[in-house]
């Protein structure tokens, strides 16, 4: 099954409803059998996608959440509960959806072969109909508007940032960005909208005002943030509850705005009548898991590696200011970017916190290679294109490293640290 799943990134992006409509057309609706909270952004929607699920269990709500790209394994994307599903009962649905893509494309019900986003998408759904998923928390994968996820008809959604990233799908300017993202918006929803540019909340506001939904812009609201070892204390006041103080789970100052998105989601969800509580709303917060952002990585000999997918000019922002912050010591960076990102947007914030560079690559063909890479860091960049090697590297010439540039890159790391039984 698997085999057959990743065949159909041949196809690249293509976005668009058509095949996911007919795809849930022919499974009988699964997305209609659990309510749905939509998750879009250029930054933060997974941040805010894994506080949401969290606060959903904490008050034991039968919840789910759908994510995408994967760290490690293609199951991470497809959580019932605490857990990702397990692999039988992937390879069970997503075979059964498969033979059901392939019949409707060989009937021509399907115009074109569908993405493995799509059929990823349909598969999700069905998996979480199957177990009886009460909510399920979704997270766009590219836009909003012609992503595959856009199907589904939410309680309400998020739109966590806008920024530039994937500009040959979505346009070249904030306000064309906003729009697609703003797609996500459907009458009678609730939106929350995080800290967003003039230009881009205008659009916001537009489209839930034309669409009938209810805004709420976090913005509106009052919080008091003392970080510790890199981690947000907070107090937050809205109009109907006060949380806090209380730690986040995810590391960086950048997660207090992700926090207020995920409180005002939930407290959307409650007004639509979930049953949560402020209190489980905080311990969401508290609890909530998001690896390979931000995470803090110790190794024996008290060596620390910061593994962080930071694959764009917001993320590498946030990750500089991190490491300004708690890393003084100007660690080095082993840093490996796809070839469809703006490399020198993501290079310009890093450099100047990091002591030394070494230029590596990810294990997919989208990756940059490790020695065009260094050519555009500079003359003293090192090359190392295997990783691991890279980090080992590193870890002899400082006790902090931090590993950057790409989810894929992280996802690899991370997977070799947990091979070595580094980690837990």
């Amino acid at each position: 099954m698997l085999d057959r799943l990743l065949a159909l990134e041949t196809f690249g992006i293509k976005l668009g409803l058509d095949n996911i409509t007919r795809l849930c057309a022919a499974l009988g609706h699964p997305e209609r059998a659990f309510t749905t909270i939509h998750v879009a952004g250029t930054n933060g929607k997974g941040s805010v996608t894994a506080m949401v699920h969290a606060g959903l269990l904490a008050a034991g709500i039968r919840s789910a959440r759908y994510t995408s790209p994967h760290l490690l394994s293609l199951n991470e994307r497809f959580v019932i509960g605490a857990e990702p599903v397990s692999e039988d009962t992937l390879e069970a649905v997503g075979t059964q959806v498969l033979d059901l893509a392939e019949r409707l494309s060989d009937e021509g019900t399907l115009s074109v072969t569908p993405t493995f986003f799509e059929v990823s998408t349909a598969i999700a759904f069905e998996l979480f109909r199957r177990a009886g998923v009460e909510v399920a928390v979704i997270e766009v994968g590219l836009g909003g508007r012609f992503d595959a996820t856009n199907v589904i008809e939410p309680i309400a959604g998020a739109i966590t940032t806008i920024a530039f990233d994937h500009q040959q799908h979505l346009g070249n300017t904030l306000a064309q960005i906003a729009f697609e993202k703003a797609g996500i918006v459907k009458p009678g929803m609730t939106v929350v909208a995080g800290a967003l540019p003039p230009d881009a909340m205008r659009v916001i506001r537009n489209a839930s005002l034309d669409r009938g939904a209810t805004l709420l812009e976090t913005a509106d609201l009052s919080m008091g943030v003392e970080m510790h070892d890199g981690r947000a204390r907070i107090t937050v006041e809205t109009p109907t509850a006060m949380y806090g103080p209380l730690r986040l789970g995810l590391r960086g100052e950048h997660q207090t705005a992700n926090a207020l998105v995920a409180i005002r989601l939930l407290e959307a969800a409650q007004a639509h009548g979930l049953p949560i509580e402020p209190a489980a709303i905080e311990q969401g917060l508290e609890n909530a898991e998001w690896p390979g952002r931000l995470e803090l990585l110790t190794l024996p000999g008290n060596k620390r590696i910061v593994l962080d997918a930071a694959h764009n000019a917001e993320g590498a922002l946030a990750l500089a200011s991190y490491l300004r912050t708690w890393h003084t010591d100007r660690p080095t960076l082993v840093i490996g970017i796809m070839r469809d990102k703006d490399v020198d947007e993501i290079l310009r914030p890093l450099l100047p916190c990091v002591s030394r560079v070494i230029a590596t690559a990810a294990p997919t063909p989208r990756a940059l290679p490790a020695a065009e890479l260094a050519h555009r860091i500079g003359a003293n960049a090192n090359v190392i294109a295997e990783p691991l090697e890279a980090i080992e590297h590193a870890l002899q010439m400082g006790d902090t490293v931090c590993v950057a540039g790409s989810i894929f890159l992280a996802g690899a790391v991370r997977d070799e640290l947990k091979r070595r039984a580094i980690l837990p």
